[in-house]
């Protein structure tokens, strides 16, 4: 993703796997590609988290061969640790998990805070395999575990001013050093509108691959929105907070004519600076066609009935 301090190369400049591999003559240059260099194995952690028990299957997922836990957990986008797609796995280790306490307030009749120990205890933990497409053109196939949203509407009184929901991620510069560089306006905040929250499919996700969520992809609560693109997966969340008013989020304050609001898969509309219409599983070499709604338009279309997507992107 472009951002002030680092511009992202066209298509056409992309890098060489073989010169990926010499990441440490790289580092900014590197920002931002979406390469089949994205199979290095050796980006990820070291080790594997804590089992989570008592996980059922979902209805809800998809039947396709899972992309790589290496492949997962060592590329990606968690910009408070660094902006380079390996920079989670190195440095997301300083992330404290616990003790981890989450805010829900704005238009509800009672603020809460919950414990994340509550939060688990919610509803029956579900694995769901949902497809995760990135804007930068790389996509993944990841066996997320969580419970939906609407569980914690059950536990909270919204108003009825309530439209859209912000989830506001984690902002220590202790734990997270790129906090301390602007050029982002932290915390990172991202939104979705109240129906698309309440939507079956929209999940607070605890875990993956059967585990605890991994500290570089979110710990210990992220939330997964699987017809958006991922950015709309704030990590690491504090904050959830219910407003009347369509709010500013991290990447439309920083870059507006890129990153809309609803940011939903749409492969008829290009990014400024690359097309949106093939995308490239991580762990794989050839580019697939970009599904409308990433392969979800069946399930939420619906949602979007009357708008023009290419407008509200």
């Amino acid at each position: 993703m472009k951002t002030p301090f680092f511009p992202t190369p066209l298509p056409s400049e992309i890098t060489p796997e073989e010169t990926f591999r010499r990441r440490r003559q790289l580092v900014f240059a590197s920002f931002g590609l979406c390469t089949a260099a994205a199979t290095d194995l050796t980006l990820a952690a070291s080790s594997r988290g804590e089992k989570l028990v008592d996980v059922r299957p979902s209805p809800f997922s998809i039947d396709e061969k899972l992309t790589p836990y290496e492949s997962v957990t060592g590329y990606g986008n968690f910009y408070e640790f660094g902006p380079d797609k390996d920079s989670p796995a190195k440095h997301a280790h300083r992330l404290r998990t616990r003790p981890w306490t989450i805010t829900v307030d704005g238009e509800v009749k009672a603020a809460k805070t919950f414990a994340i120990e509550d939060v688990l205890k919610w509803a029956p933990l579900e694995e769901r395999i949902y497809r995760l497409r990135c804007v930068e053109g790389w996509s993944a196939v990841v066996p997320w575990i969580g419970i939906p949203f609407a569980e914690l509407l059950k536990r909270i009184d919204i108003t009825g001013n309530a439209k859209f929901v912000e989830f506001w991620s984690l902002a220590d510069p202790e734990q997270m050093p790129y906090v301390r560089v602007p050029f982002l306006d932290w915390p990172y905040v991202e939104a979705i509108r109240l129906d698309e929250a309440k939507h079956p499919l929209t999940l607070l996700a605890i875990g993956m691959y059967g585990e605890v969520m991994p500290k570089q992809n979110g710990a210990p609560i992220r939330l997964v929105v699987p017809w958006k693109y991922g950015f709309k997966g704030a990590k690491s969340i504090v904050r959830i907070r219910f407003v009347e008013k369509q709010p500013e989020t991290v990447w439309t304050k920083a870059a507006p004519d890129e990153y809309g609001f609803y940011s939903n898969v749409n492969p008829d509309v290009p990014h400024k600076r690359w097309s949106q219409s093939h995308e490239r599983r991580l762990g794989e070499f050839f580019k697939r066609k970009t599904l409308p709604f990433n392969g979800y338009a069946e399930q939420v279309a619906g949602l979007y009935a009357g708008m023009d997507l290419r407008k509200n992107f």
